[in-house]
């Protein structure tokens, strides 16, 4: 089984004064037992390849290059020095309209070019209160996660859509069954599907942290606004050392 993950996704927030956060959380964890992964702005990238840490990307192109003003490839990434890079998050599929087939199609450039895709997948409310959250995740799973996946180059993130950013969690029931899903599904399709680590999204914090990393099939955390604080990742790192 690969260690587990504690991952910071910084979305579209951080300057190169904020790389500062990345050195005292470096001194707070310089021997840590899980590995740690930050995905900062691609402009932090270069800034942030020399932390002790694993770095990623947020988002990557299909193509390997080409005339696509504004975006950035999988191999450019890897360039700039990551490792990581998050593929399929919600807010992709939302504001730029990305369908599971997108998200394969980057996925698969991302472990082209010698990334590990951390690839999300999460229902909205309404998916929720309607009772199709299993059956949503099924799609999401099928389409998003390409051939070549191994535990060596996927990671899966389970993220709610309701609960990012808005300090709603599920219940420790039901981020159970839909984790053991996720586990399910991956052992029926990939021969690795055991070690292929599932993270949990969603309004992660210090004082929640180590009750959700207590869940079977919980690997890690896909943890956005509190990744942007040292003291606020920190207690997120030290429960899943824990766990």
């Amino acid at each position: 089984m690969p260690r587990k993950l504690a991952a910071g996704n910084w979305k579209m927030n951080g300057l190169r004064a904020n790389v500062n956060e990345l050195e005292t959380l470096a001194k707070q964890h310089s021997n840590a037992s899980v590995d740690i992964l930050i995905c900062p702005p691609a402009t932090l990238i270069g800034a942030c390849k020399d932390m002790p840490f694993d770095i990623g990307g947020q988002d990557c192109h299909t193509a390997e290059s080409g005339a696509h003003t504004g975006d950035i490839s999988a191999q450019m990434l890897a360039d700039a020095g990551a490792t990581y890079v998050i593929t399929g998050h919600s807010e992709r599929r939302a504001d730029h309209g990305e369908t599971d087939e997108i998200v394969a199609a980057k996925s698969t450039a991302a472990n082209k070019a010698g990334l590990i895709a951390v690839i999300c997948v999460g229902e909205t409310l309404d998916q929720r209160e309607a009772g199709t959250t299993l059956d949503i995740i099924d799609g999401q799973l099928a389409g998003s996660i390409p051939e070549g996946a191994t535990a060596n180059n996927t990671v899966i993130a389970y993220e709610p859509v309701w609960a990012i950013g808005t300090g709603k969690v599920p219940t420790l029931e039901q981020i159970a069954e839909v984790h053991a899903h996720i586990r399910a599904k991956l052992q029926a399709r990939f021969s690795d599907g055991t070690d292929m680590r599932i993270l949990y999204g969603g309004s992660v914090k210090g004082s929640n942290a180590a009750d959700i990393f207590a869940v079977p099939h919980v690997d890690g955390a896909l943890v956005g606004g509190a990744s942007l604080k040292a003291d606020d990742f920190s207690p997120i790192i030290s429960a899943l050392e824990k766990s």
